[in-house]
This record gives C-alpha cells, sequence and structure tokens, in this order.
C-alpha cells in the first residue's frame, strides 16, 4: 500500500480528537439520567446528537419515521412507498458514487469519526453513522417505523411525543435535516420524450456511455450527476441552469478561508474573494460566474472537475429557463448573464437522449412541534441561535433550519448545539429567557441588516462560532460550563457546582418559608 504523508497526518489527528474529545459510551444496559431526551430522526444529526447525550450520562430516545435501512437519513437507503400504499420500493436517496464535494475536515459530526479518505462516498460515511449508532449502545434507544406527528408538553412542561402520556421527556431534539424525498416534477411534453428520465437520486446502476445528456438543475445535484455520467462515458452533457451559482475550488484551504468571514454577509472587502475566484480559478469561464449575486448570500458549490470537463469540451452550462420536453430533448429559453428568470432570451432545442432531474429534495416538515414557534416575526430560521424558538428553550432543531451557508451541516457545532441544550435543561440559571432569546434575535437581525438575505437566510461558519462564544460569554452562570459546551469536557464539575447552587436556592426558599410562617 503507498504512503501518504498527509492523509497519514490526518488520520493523527484524527485519533487524537478521538481521544480527547469522544465522550466515553455507556455500558450496555446502563441506567442513564435525566434530563432524558427525544431525538427526532436517525440520520447523522440525530444519531451525533444521542451520541453525545448518552456520553455524558443522559438517557435519549430516538425516533425514526423509516425502518432500519433509514439509519443515516439522506445517505441511507429507505423504503418509499411506489405506484400503491400494498406496494414497496427500495428508493435511495443518494446514489453509492455519491460523496462530499467538500474535505471530510469538514464534514466531523463526532469526534469518533475517522475518515479513511479527504472525500469519502457515500458507503464511508453510512459506515461511520452506523459505527457511531453501535458504539453509543443506540440500537435499544431507536424507534423505528415511528413517525413523530405532534410533541407538546404537560402541566409539569414534559414533553410528550405523539400523545404517549406515558413516556416524558424534558427535551427535544429534532433532526429532520433540510432533504427529505426528491423533487421529480413533470414537465410539459415529458411524455412524448423518447428517451430516459431520472431523479439524480436514482442513477445506481445506470450508464451514460455514448449518450447526450441533458441535466436539468444547477446546484450540488446537478454537479455530481455531471461528474457520474461524464464519467461513465457520456458523449456530451449539458446543464440547463436556471440562475448562476458561485463555485469554488475542491480545497479544504480555500474553503476554510472563505468562511472566515465573521460577518456572515457580502461586506465592502467580498470583492476581493469574488474577484480572486474570477482570475485564478473560473479564467477563460467568467460568464458562468453569477453577475449581480454576492459569494456570501447562497451555499457555493464547491468542485474542481466542472470546468475541466467544459474546457475539455465533454460539458456545457446553458443558462436559461426550461420551456418544456420535446420528443429528442428540450426546449430552452437561452439567456445572457444578467438577464433574470423567466427574462427574455433566445429559444432553442437542445437535444439529448437521457436527462437527469437535479430538482433536489423536499424540506422536512416541522409541523410536529407546537404551532407557537411559527409565530411571526419569530419563526424558523429566525431563532435563537438559529434553532432554538425562543417560546421553548427545551427544543433545540438541530440543523433543521439551516438554509444558506459556507460550511456544512455536518460539523462540530452538531455537539456544541447538543450540549447547549443540555446546559439549558441541566443549569436553570444558565437558561435563556424567552425575552433575552428574542433581543439577541432582534440584535443579529439589526446587525445584518444591510444583507441582502435574511439575517438567518446566510451564515458562515465564523459567524456561528462568534453566535456560540457570545451567548456563553453573555451569561457568567454559564461560563462554568464552557470547556463542556465548546468541546465536551469537564461536564461534572459544572454538574457539581449546579447540585450546590440548588442546596443553596432550596436552603434560601425553605429559611423564607419559616420566616414568614412565623
Amino acid at each position: 500500500m503507498e504512503f501518504h504523508p498527509i492523509l497519514y497526518v490526518y488520520s493523527l489527528i484524527q485519533w487524537v480528537l478521538d481521544k480527547l474529545l469522544s465522550p466515553t459510551p455507556p455500558p450496555p444496559h446502563a441506567h442513564l439520567g435525566r434530563p432524558r431526551i427525544a431525538v427526532i430522526g436517525a440520520g447523522l444529526t440525530g444519531v451525533s446528537a444521542a451520541s453525545h447525550c448518552v456520553g455524558h450520562g443522559f438517557d435519549v430516545t430516538i425516533f425514526e419515521a423509516g425502518d432500519r435501512k433509514n439509519l443515516g437519513g439522506i445517505w441511507s437507503v429507505r423504503i418509499a412507498n411506489a405506484i400503491s400504499e400494498q406496494q414497496l420500493t427500495i428508493a435511495q436517496r443518494v446514489n453509492n458514487t455519491s460523496g462530499l464535494q467538500i474535505h471530510s475536515i469538514m464534514y466531523r459530526f463526532h469526534p469518533s469519526v475517522r475518515w479513511g479518505s479527504g472525500y469519502p462516498d457515500r458507503q464511508a460515511i453510512v459506515a461511520q453513522i452506523s459505527q457511531l449508532w453501535r458504539r453509543y449502545g443506540l440500537q435499544d434507544r431507536t424507534k423505528f417505523n415511528t413517525r413523530v406527528t405532534s410533541v407538546s408538553q404537560n402541566q409539569t412542561g414534559r414533553w410528550i411525543v405523539n400523545g404517549n402520556f406515558s413516556d416524558q421527556y424534558d427535551g427535544i431534539l429534532a433532526a429532520v435535516g433540510s432533504c427529505g424525498d426528491p423533487k421529480m416534477p413533470h414537465m410539459s411534453g415529458q411524455d412524448a420524450f423518447k428517451g430516459e428520465v431520472y431523479h439524480s437520486s436514482k442513477l445506481d446502476g445506470k450508464t451514460a456511455k455514448d449518450k447526450k445528456v441533458l441535466i436539468i438543475g444547477g446546484g450540488a445535484s446537478a454537479v455530481e450527476a455531471l461528474e457520474f455520467v461524464v464519467h461513465t462515458g457520456a458523449k456530451m452533457t449539458s446543464v440547463l441552469a436556471r440562475s448562476d451559482k458561485w463555485i469554488i475550488p475542491r480545497n479544504a484551504v480555500i474553503d476554510t478561508l472563505l468562511a472566515f468571514n465573521i460577518f456572515g454577509q457580502e461586506t465592502i472587502f467580498s470583492w476581493i474573494p469574488e474577484t480572486l475566484l474570477r482570475i485564478f480559478f473560473y479564467r477563460d469561464l467568467d460568464d458562468l460566474a453569477p453577475a449581480s449575486e454576492g459569494l456570501f448570500t447562497e451555499t457555493p458549490m464547491v468542485n474542481s472537475d466542472i470546468f475541466h470537463q467544459i474546457r475539455n469540451h465533454n460539458a456545457e452550462w446553458l443558462r436559461g429557463d426550461i420551456l418544456g420536453f420535446t420528443e429528442n430533448g428540450i426546449r430552452f429559453n437561452k439567456r445572457s448573464k444578467g438577464v433574470p428568470k423567466g427574462g427574455p432570451g433566445r429559444e432553442t432545442i437542445v437535444e439529448g437522449d437521457m436527462v437527469i432531474m437535479a430538482t433536489g429534495y423536499q424540506r422536512p416538515s416541522l409541523n410536529f412541534l407546537p404551532q407557537d414557534v411559527f409565530q411571526e416575526p419569530y419563526e424558523p430560521p429566525n431563532w435563537y441561535l438559529q434553532v432554538f424558538p425562543p417560546e421553548h428553550m427545551s427544543i433545540c432543531a438541530n440543523n433543521c433550519t439551516y438554509v444558506n451557508a459556507i460550511g456544512t451541516v455536518g460539523n462540530y457545532h452538531i455537539g456544541i448545539y447538543t450540549r447547549l441544550l443540555l446546559m439549558f435543561l441541566v443549569d436553570p440559571l444558565a437558561r435563556p429567557r424567552e425575552y433575552w432569546m428574542k433581543r439577541w434575535i432582534d440584535m443579529t437581525k439589526t446587525l445584518k441588516s444591510y444583507a441582502p438575505t435574511g439575517a438567518f437566510d446566510f451564515f458562515t461558519y465564523s459567524e456561528l462560532t462568534y453566535w456560540f462564544v457570545f451567548v456563553v460569554l453573555i451569561n457568567p452562570f454559564r461560563w462554568k460550563w464552557a470547556l463542556f459546551v465548546f468541546f465536551g469536557i469537564g461536564g461534572l464539575v459544572p454538574m457539581k457546582v449546579v447540585e450546590k447552587e440548588d442546596e443553596l436556592r432550596n436552603g434560601v426558599g425553605m429559611e423564607m418559608e419559616n420566616k414568614y410562617a412565623r
């Protein structure tokens, strides 16, 4: 086996992080204490969050709508309804060839994760999720085939899931993610098309050899589909995109530097990285760079192969609107750079014999949460730290309210959000009040009032880090929890302090009661 020094160093770093920061898995059949957390969703976020909870001694139950094959969420193979309720078929959310476009160092969803490559594929990702699930003994704490339709509070403030009053929880951790079932629109004239039509998530077992492929869509799914068909021998590939999105290199250093924008929005200096990208990355393909949308407004696509394929005339990227299918291709309104969606252009027929719908996924619903968390102007994603509804600090919608960012939804913050929830539940003095949660939201909106997007519709990882540091420092009673929140270590120390504070409060309370009783 060939020795790779960089991969060896990366493996060593991962080993150190595991030893230093991974919470100790509980022994088999351990009795775990309160707070008790209901985790909704057995995807990457749900499994990671649950492992943090049990690793710190707190009980969890994971509720998963699908069966065991759903473990891993968007990366999994799931059972879905097909033609009728009686007929079932296996439908994959992603392909076996799917993998990370970002470097795996930005996809460390738990300290114990051990990546064997910089850009692991779907099977490697599912293997890590499954290993984490088993390592922390979550098999007996997962309820498969249990869709959560409602969570409500009883008179004591405990949470009831699906109306089962015999089972009560102190906190709710929603982890249903941002990608649900594939979107598969039916377009005008599609039935007349003589070729094949597939969703981008269902390419396993398919081949594009010697075919002219049309990819509808211009997001991450389109990029992945382009890579797939080019490397399976497509004769020519045309990507039909409605709008322009920034594309950044598949380079961990560059991606990290872009995430250093702590303001989480376009600034007077944003033209610098945008210009550098145009000069050194886009080069002769500058026409594909967005004309007016800034880099810090929408999640960029991460890929270094696209431009190579275009320059080698294996692919083309066309901007415009889909007008419908023909027998041999797509009617397309090709627009010039800067012309908005639906604007004037030149109608043409883009011929092809295979169409891939890179049209994304439906966003899973959060309607099972109490209706008071959806009140304007504090509806998702406009929540405390984007994930805590101000009406209920005991709910954490981890990675469910994500819209756009430079960073990733599968990273260190899963543990930080989970430990913030645990801190709020364990320590009364560290809990945020609804009033102050709303003021923090208002403050963030004010700071980002000039952003071209909503305050919480886009953020960078540096801004997210600032949020975490700010909310811990602003309350002195949270200082004792800092190492626990940020790194998952030292949890016993603040727990002992909280016990002493409780004793003191109870003692003062009893003394006051006796005083007034006299």
